[in-house]
């Protein structure tokens, strides 16, 4: 059997904190010992609600972070970000940068992926100007971490694209360099 052919079969959720918990033990749980995989369990006020899949990506981020213009108005650091939108591909960071238009404003918005786009340049941008919202994937914003490109600091609400199925049904926790 293909995994697509298993992910075609079953319908998408919406993701839940158990499932992020799920997949940072089993990572985590070969190398790491029973005291350390306890500290990295998250309590559930750290979430945010997961978007039930009635919502538009607009009105989801509303929903959840209904005083944005005042975060957005008080976040003057560079290299930093309020939120931080993680995909799995550089055409689903373009989707969803598209469809928050409606949410974002002018606030300024980072595409964190590696697409045509080169690190350098984005390590310059980041140290320039002052953006609200990037969006990007698990490689690159990694990459930028890596390199105290991106500080995560003064980043309010990390956003996981979590049931979004590329052309393969395979969301992001399927793939396994994620």
């Amino acid at each position: 059997k293909k995994i697509s052919d298993i992910l075609e079969k079953s319908a998408p959720k919406p993701g839940v904190p158990a499932d992020l918990q799920n997949l940072l033990s089993q990572h985590f749980c070969e190398n790491r010992s029973v005291i350390e995989i306890e500290e990295l369990k998250l309590s559930d006020s750290c979430f945010l609600p997961a978007n039930d899949l009635t919502h538009s990506f607009s009105s989801y981020l509303k929903e959840i972070c209904p005083k944005w213009a005042k975060v957005r108005k008080n976040h003057k650091e560079k290299k930093s970000v309020v939120m931080l939108v993680i995909c799995s591909s550089a055409l689903r960071s373009l989707e969803l940068i598209k469809s928050m238009t409606a949410f974002k404003g002018d606030c300024r918005v980072l595409k964190l992926f590696a697409k045509h786009i080169k690190i350098k340049e984005q390590m310059n941008m980041l140290e320039k100007g002052v953006f609200h919202i990037g969006v990007g994937t698990p490689g690159r914003v990694k990459a930028l971490v890596e390199q105290d490109a991106l500080c995560l600091n003064s980043t309010k609400y990390m956003i996981l694209d979590w049931n979004w199925r590329d052309q393969k049904l395979r969301r992001m926790m399927d793939i396994p360099e994620v």
